[in-house]
């Protein structure tokens, strides 16, 4: 049965909902910080996978009324998963999926910057945007720049996103490779709005600590420090995260178009059965909650509205989910966005070797080396523990395990 417990702590002024037990002192702190702002409607939802993060916890679902919280959406604006079923099957997949990882490798720009470690020219990935959608994009951010040109002041060359649109980045971003139960071959992604979205995210982060300081606002953190409806600030913040997350999900689709020409040169002929979802799992929205419309922020969450098709993906050794939303009430309707972490990447580097790391991720045709230690399947929960306490949250439609890893 799913757990679901109510959380109160001294400077709360709305209660948390949790969807586990399996929650640190620490993250509990972060949450009843979050609570005890005075525009939190009704109450926050904390889901199975949650865990401490900057500011706001990773995992915890934020409605606010006429105030925005930068931080709680984060830096990495609109990451978020992408997964599509082909109708090819795990026979028709070559013995060796060496030459696979090694060719998306080559083909998607991977890792911090615009695709240094690639060979694929920015005329090679953008000729999948039409000229009407890039110009559209463009002219949105000039809008924003116009007001603040600050944005992109560290930048040598204010046009970066463009370069950056088709690539992977680094962390936890991933591309898979995985087969369903029925052994469907599945492609799978994770990623964000990369250098672009965390400048805006840093940007209004300061913009808003320093407007609590103008106010003589005190906080629990100065993280939480939050933007008002009605003022220039918030609806600048509301454009410019509006366009970072319209561009994570553009660049999750031009990263899925290039995959499957690479999966064309591998597999036999084959075509797209399951266009799978295309959804964020750090965002803010507009939405309607018990009776009045909130600002939604899902930090670590993805919606689950009754019929919305969501992904849950595990680590880079563990069991992924397609789900179906059931649309409860009082998540949100929302669920977990992962398997959520149990120890820093420090941690990680510290606690695990290189063997363990191949233990883990035995039977996967992934990087095994040092320098995805902190990525390793022991670094996160159980995910079928997190899958089991949101029962009433989502219903599991596809289970999938990997067989190509990619990571940024």
């Amino acid at each position: 049965m799913p757990i679901r417990k109510v959380q109160y702590r001294k400077q709360q002024t709305v209660p948390i909902k949790i969807w586990t037990d399996n929650v640190d002192e620490n993250s509990l702190d972060q949450l009843a910080a979050s609570a005890s702002l005075p525009f939190i409607h009704k109450h926050i939802a904390a889901m199975p996978d949650v865990h401490l993060g900057l500011g706001s916890t990773v995992g915890s679902v934020i409605p606010t009324y006429k105030a925005v919280i930068p931080a709680a959406v984060g830096v990495d604006i609109g990451c978020g998963m992408n997964a599509i079923r082909l109708s090819a099957t795990a026979d028709q997949l070559p013995d060796t999926l060496a030459p696979i990882r090694k060719d998306i490798e080559r083909t998607i720009p991977l890792g911090m910057g615009s695709g240094h470690k690639s060979k694929t020219h920015d005329s090679d990935r953008l000729r999948h945007i039409s000229a009407d959608k890039r110009n559209e994009m463009k002219d949105r951010f000039q809008k924003i720049l116009g007001k603040h040109p600050e944005i992109t002041k560290s930048m040598k060359d204010p046009n970066k996103w463009v370069h950056q649109l088709g690539s992977l980045g680094s962390g936890n971003h991933f591309i898979e490779v995985c087969l369903d139960e029925d052994d469907q071959v599945w492609v799978m992604l994770h990623s964000g709005s990369r250098g672009i979205g965390n400048l805006i995210g840093r940007y209004f982060i300061a913009l808003a600590q320093r407007e609590m300081e103008v106010h003589f606002i005190q906080l629990p953190n100065r993280n939480l420090a939050y933007l008002c409806e009605g003022t220039q600030s918030f609806d600048d913040y509301v454009d410019a995260v509006g366009w970072a997350q319209d561009y994570a999900l553009e660049n999750r689709r031009q990263m899925m178009t290039m995959i499957l020409e690479v999966l064309r040169k591998h597999l036999p002929e084959f075509e797209i059965t399951d266009e799978g979802a295309n959804c964020h799992h750090n965002y803010v929205a507009l939405e309607s909650h018990f009776g009045k419309n909130v600002y939604v922020t899902r930090k670590g969450a993805i919606r689950a509205r009754k019929g919305d098709i969501g992904i849950i993906p595990g680590s880079m050794g563990a069991r992924s989910y397609i789900v179906k939303g059931l649309g409860d009430k009082d998540s949100f309707s929302s669920c977990s966005h992962g398997a959520g972490r149990v120890m820093s990447r420090t941690e990680a580097k510290r606690k695990f070797t290189q063997a363990d790391l191949k233990k883990q991720t035995s039977g996967i045709e992934c990087r095994k080396d040092k320098g995805v230690i902190d990525e390793i399947p022991g670094a996160y929960k159980p995910i079928d523990e997190v899958m089991k306490n949101q029962t009433d949250l989502v219903e599991v439609l596809f289970e999938l395990h990997q067989v190509v890893n990619v990571k940024g």
